[in-house]
């Protein structure tokens, strides 16, 4: 008799139980719940005592929605630290069942790296870096990596060939390092990912999704391999990645924010979430046999911004898993994990505009049936990141509403009777301070637990550069973010008008290097808030000094972000900084190997097989050099030239490439017998027949380099 193979997601013990689980979460959320509760209560008794205004309604379910993301915020450190302080044997730690595992991996896996416009001399050398990062674990045989491009730029589609060429042969990675571009890029990056596991996925267990940003350890690669292998029931193993090479204040600024707060909230997280997590869509080990089956994403209703295709996919993926019985764990202590951050605020607010349209987009989602709690949960917190901006500004504009009513009216409010009066004897004035130190101690409270940590242990003491700069690190930290939270509100807000008002987001590459923002630039985008700030303050100042002083720190915020817009982008300050040891990170005053790997990185460059030559770089490379020509049409499908592709040939020898639309050119470079064609036209061919262009890359095989 036939019998079934076990489902893997019901095989064996389960890591954590369900049972302990609901605890966790029921303790967690209630806390959460209850402390918000309270807070409200308290600034609606205190409502009472001023006397009714038509906007304390819209204040009071404001402020419940705000407090309550501040509360679970707080809650997360909270947490987290105790999480810390009970000591890594008592934390949930799902890398655990790494140490019990075979020392070599059963089955294959693929690290996968997807790229869209990106310089291809630094993402082959992270390649590399990982590369050697895990032949050095013995393992190298179980994996095998592949470059999946959905790269626009001509020129630098060849500039990637040309890169993934030497990279293999100094590597000696044919048949390791592969590497593919897709004609269409339909679905953005979800869709190249899915190209690839629905072409090669069949052949491996599992796939380490990276960024072209990313950076890991292999040794960490590995261990990761080996918990999926140990653990039938996990589906998406995500680690919390690292910022690291940042050089503007901009970019120092968040990766020492991210690495000394960073542990709090992320074992905060873990707490309540373990095998119910979240996919950030990189730097994460998926189970490919379950994402093919349950992880393909469908249409939304509509068109965009609200429909179509999903962005924001990752954490819809998680979601996709998690409702079909898999587990999505958060490997908190894998160390070895790594990324790179926009330098500067406006880079940065440009990437948040097409995760902000994602994050809505998960509004069709997040009443779904059969989804779990925790994925709620997720996809919630997911649409408040970018919503929560619109509400504090609207808080801040009720508020205004109502100082102004009081002031216009010259009324004095009735002294109504309050609960806080009759139970604690507290007076109107101290009512509402103990509300404001309530609210600035949640705000300010990971920072500070955050910061006594690591300055009460030796170690991070040093890791972070010693007492001193540690202590200037975070107060620096915070007066510049207090700076920036109302210009990136008001950001925010004009991008949830934007994508309400229908308005959808382009696909861009993400800008990682920089030498600053101009001033020019910075006055273009961040006008709007200078002059909502001018304005504002000239109100404030109407209704009296004390409302004023309450809200400088919007004020000064939107008055100034401009010069620390522009500030914070320079480079030679964040190396002013750095020199100092301000700012400094673990991986900055200690680097990790791997990063030192990346650094010395240099297989995908080559003197002889170059694209980037002067005069014969990217697609008239590729028609001249006989190395990158040879290299470009091994990597073609063999096809027959026909009348069009001969007729576009014979127009860009006559009239240079520039003469020829840009879809032309891209037919021209994936038709092999034309791009053959040419060649030999540009060698061979009369020179009065060819555009100058072309007798001029000829013409520099005869200089010398620098002439």
């Amino acid at each position: 008799m036939d019998t079934q193979p076990i489902d893997p997601r019901f095989s064996g013990k389960p890591f954590y139980g369900k049972g302990r689980a609901k605890l966790r979460r029921f303790v967690f959320f209630t806390g959460v719940l209850l402390v918000n509760l309270a807070a409200v209560l308290w600034m609606a008794d205190l409502f009472f005592r001023s006397g009714f205004h038509r906007a304390h309604v819209l204040l009071l379910i404001i402020f419940a929605i705000l407090n309550g993301l501040l509360v679970l915020g707080s809650f997360h450190a909270l947490f987290g630290a105790l999480d810390i302080i009970t000591g890594r044997k008592r934390s949930v730690r799902i890398s655990r069942l790494a140490e019990g595992a075979p020392d070599h991996l059963e089955k294959r896996y693929a690290v996968v790296m997807p790229v869209y416009n990106e310089d291809s001399a630094k993402f082959c050398a992270r390649i590399e870096a990982i590369y050697r990062s895990i032949e050095t674990t013995g393992q190298l045989d179980k994996f095998d990596f592949f470059l999946l491009s959905d790269t626009r730029d001509l020129d630098l589609w060849v500039l990637e060939e040309v890169a993934w060429t030497n990279l293999c042969r100094r590597l000696k990675g044919f048949g390791k390092i592969y590497y593919r571009r897709r004609k269409v890029n339909e679905n953005r990056k979800a869709g190249n990912i899915g190209d690839f596991v629905r072409t090669w996925g069949g052949g491996y267990e599992g796939m380490l999704v990276l960024d072209a940003d990313s950076l890991m350890d292999g040794s960490d690669i590995v261990k990761m391999a080996k918990v999926m292998e140990a653990y039938p029931r996990l589906g998406i193993l995500q680690t919390p990645p690292k910022l690291i090479r940042g050089v503007s204040v901009f970019t120092r600024l968040q990766q020492f924010a991210m690495r000394l707060y960073g542990p709090l909230f992320i074992r905060g997280l873990n707490f309540w979430q373990l095998g119910g997590g979240s996919y950030w869509g990189h730097n994460a080990m998926i189970r490919v046999k379950p994402f093919s089956e349950f992880c393909e994403l469908p249409a939304l209703p509509g068109r965009e911004p609200f429909g179509g295709r999903i962005l924001s996919h990752d954490f819809v993926e998680a979601a996709l898993m998690v409702s079909e019985g898999w587990e999505v764990w958060l490997a908190w202590d894998i160390e070895g994990t790594y990324e790179e951050a926009p330098p500067t605020l406006v880079d940065h607010l440009k990437r948040d505009r097409r995760w902000c349209q994602g994050n809505l987009q998960h509004f069709w989602l997040i009443f779904a049936r059969k989804l779990p709690l925790t994925v709620r949960i997720h996809l919630f917190m997911g649409i408040m990141a970018y919503l929560g901006s619109p509400l504090w500004f609207l808080f801040l504009i009720f508020g205004t509403w109502v100082a102004w009513d009081f002031h216009v009216s010259d009324l004095t409010p009735l002294p109504f009777d309050s609960f806080a009066e009759r139970t604690f004897g507290i007076a109107g004035q101290w009512q509402g301070m103990i509300l404001i130190g309530f609210v600035f101690t949640l705000l300010f409270l990971p920072k500070i637990l955050a910061l006594a940590g690591a300055m009460l242990v030796p170690r991070l003491r040093r890791a972070f550069g010693g007492f001193f700069p540690l202590l200037v690190g975070g107060m620096m930290e915070t007066i510049v973010s207090m700076l920036l939270a109302p210009c990136m509100m008001l950001a925010h807000t004009l991008m949830v008008l934007s994508i309400i008002t229908g308005h959808a987001v382009g696909w861009g590459n993400q800008s990682r290097e920089t030498d600053g923002t101009a001033w020019a630039d910075a006055l273009r985008f961040h006008l709007a808030p200078t002059l909502l700030g001018i304005a504002w303050t000239v109100l404030a100042l109407q209704i009296g000094w004390v409302f004023t002083l309450w809200m400088s720190p919007i004020l000064l915020g939107l008055i100034l972000c401009i010069p620390v817009s522009v500030w914070t982008s320079r480079s030679k300050y964040g190396r002013a900084l750095a020199r100092k040891n301000i700012l400094a990170t673990p991986e900055e005053t200690s680097p990790p190997e791997i990063l030192n790997l990346a650094i010395q990185a240099e297989a995908s460059v080559h003197v002889a097989l170059n694209a980037q030559m002067p005069h014969r770089e990217g697609v008239i490379a590729a028609v001249v050099d006989p190395y990158v020509n040879s290299v470009h049409i091994s990597l073609l499908e063999n096809s027959d030239m026909g009348g069009v592709d001969e007729s576009l040939a014979n127009r860009c020898l006559k009239n240079g490439p520039g003469a020829l639309s840009k879809s032309d050119l891209s037919q021209l470079l994936y038709t092999m017998p034309a791009m053959l064609m040419m060649h030999r036209a540009v060698w061979l061919g009369a020179m009065e027949d060819l555009h100058p262009i072309w007798i001029k890359a000829v013409e520099s095989y005869r200089m010398r380099p620098g002439e």
